[in-house]
């Protein structure tokens, strides 16, 4: 059974915060799928991610679109992919699927709809959409117990922090 919720972002910097928010809450193991066209928020959300995993503000975090993959450092190492230029028999050879069964990192995937071809991969996922030049609704799902039981919490904060 798949959970889901919505969250509407009305800037980078309040996508930047959802993603901080989310850093805070996960967990080794934590897989997070980010889904959207160019200009969608996905790179600002990791950004946010990386600052609740405690990545060193003098680390900055981008898009790794040429290099595929970034590591960063924090209370728990982040691993971020972004698949916009690969197809599936490329997922082997940069080590995909080493990351993904990493139990002790979180990973965010950006573009990572093109791992739906690839087989069913536990995952919370932040399918994101813009509604306007600076917003953007955001559809959180979740597959797994453990996702889904994380994006419970993460809703819970989420509404906290966003709409009180």
């Amino acid at each position: 059974m798949t959970r889901s919720f919505l969250v509407s972002s009305g800037s980078a910097d309040e996508t930047r915060r959802i993603g901080q928010l989310i850093g805070e809450m996960a967990e080794p193991g934590t897989i997070i799928a980010l889904k959207g066209d160019l200009g969608s928020g996905k790179t600002a959300l990791v950004q946010g991610l990386a600052r609740g995993l405690n990545v060193p503000e003098t680390v900055y975090v981008t898009s790794p679109s040429y290099t595929l993959i970034h590591e960063y450092p924090g209370r728990l190492p982040l691993f971020h992919l972004d698949l916009y230029r690969l197809s599936s028999p490329d997922f082997e050879d940069i080590g995909l699927y080493d990351i993904l069964d990493t139990k002790s990192a979180v990973v965010a995937i950006e573009w990572a709809d093109r791992l739906a071809e690839d087989g069913h991969i536990e995952n919370i996922t932040l399918d994101m959409e813009i509604t306007g030049e600076n917003t953007r609704n955001i559809v959180f799902s979740a597959d797994g117990d453990m996702q889904r039981q994380l994006l419970i919490r993460i809703e819970h904060r989420l509404k906290e922090n966003l709409w009180h």
